[in-house]
């Protein structure tokens, strides 16, 4: 199977590096999400199921983030009941032949595609989890219908999207079984919005093999993804894999072309800061103030700008050189709402 891929978005809901390179490959391996395909947790001595040459394709298939405890007609009360024990159900582990600990694997990203849905939630609030769990103590999800390179939200709202593996990692060198949830010096839920069609990944590998997994797909997210969800959403991801024994890393490193704004251009956006003694209470500050905003302005529930926030929203460190406060700033793109 071969495919060629230009700079634009497709009716798959990829979306291409942006500019006029084509991209062609032959994709040498299928990976599905079968049971047999999918472990819950990091642990360097889980055999590979597959063994990938270098320069080889694969294609991955991966379940959603919470292993299909939700579907398309889920509520909010369905949300607040997810287990996240375990979570992240991965795709592999696949060994790169030659590799060994202080090589990097390289991972071109060719392509992602959804399957037409997707949602984003926050969990109750005693839960602790997401950004600001105690300004929310009630859970709430919104299921997104994905059509080709758009998500529609309420009130007329589109988000563009574009796609990208939140998890995307290799095997710790230290032995045992590792929570997926926080990521590690080999990657895994990096939750890099860029890290879209047409970016490189280097990875850098502790145990022999590298094996590589990937998972938790967002069709979009706003830097910070702070409710604790982007748009996540079941994918294919298409993937080509590379030894470079020529470069060491000690945490992953990447190329990418963005979007680095919703759209791929600037933009009009809607800004509000946050400024404290502390980032995480500037980021805080922010966020809240941006969740005041939507909610004063475009008629959205506090609920619906929170979940809107985790997926169109990006946050930025604008400052931290003014002692003793720092600022933090959020944009919203204009673009995503109706014209009025």
């Amino acid at each position: 199977m071969t495919r060629t891929d230009g700079g634009d978005r497709g009716s798959d809901g990829a979306r291409t590096d942006g500019g006029s390179e084509k991209r062609e490959y032959t994709i040498d391996h299928h990976l599905s999400d079968a049971e047999e395909n999918v472990h819950r947790v990091w642990d360097n001595s889980l055999d590979p199921i597959l063994t990938v040459s270098d320069g080889d394709v694969v294609r991955f298939e991966c379940r959603d983030a919470v292993d299909r405890q939700l579907d398309t007609e889920s509520t909010a009360e369905d949300f607040a009941n997810v287990s996240f024990d375990p979570v992240h159900p991965l795709t592999g582990p696949v060994a790169v032949e030659g590799a060994e600990p202080g090589d990097t694997i390289q991972v071109d990203l060719l392509d992602f595609q959804h399957k037409g849905w997707g949602y984003t939630g926050f969990m109750p609030g005693e839960m602790g989890l997401g950004l600001l769990p105690e300004d929310f103590p009630d859970a709430d999800v919104h299921v997104w219908d994905l059509q080709g390179d758009v998500g529609h939200f309420v009130n007329g709202i589109e988000v563009p999207l574009d796609p990208f593996p939140g998890v995307i990692g290799l095997a710790p060198g230290e032995d045992g079984e590792h929570d997926t949830l926080p990521p590690r010096s080999v990657g895994g839920n990096m939750d890099v919005k860029h890290m879209t069609a047409g970016s490189t990944v280097y990875l850098p590998v502790e145990v022999a093999g590298g094996l590589f997994s990937t998972a938790d797909c967002h069709a979009a997210q706003g830097d910070g993804e702070v409710c604790v969800t982007g748009v996540e959403a079941p994918m294919f991801v298409t993937a080509r894999f590379t030894l470079r024994e020529d470069m060491s890393i000690e945490q992953p490193q990447f190329e990418t072309s963005g979007p680095f704004t919703p759209t791929g251009r600037d933009e009009p956006m809607y800004g509000t800061t946050g400024i404290a003694d502390d980032l995480m209470e500037a980021t805080k500050k922010a966020t809240r103030h941006m969740i005041d905003h939507l909610a004063e302005n475009r008629g959205l529930t506090r609920g619906e700008a929170y979940i809107l926030c985790s997926a169109a929203m990006d946050l930025k460190v604008s400052e931290v050189v003014d002692a003793p406060n720092w600022t933090v700033s959020a944009y919203i793109p204009e673009s995503i709402f109706p014209e009025e």
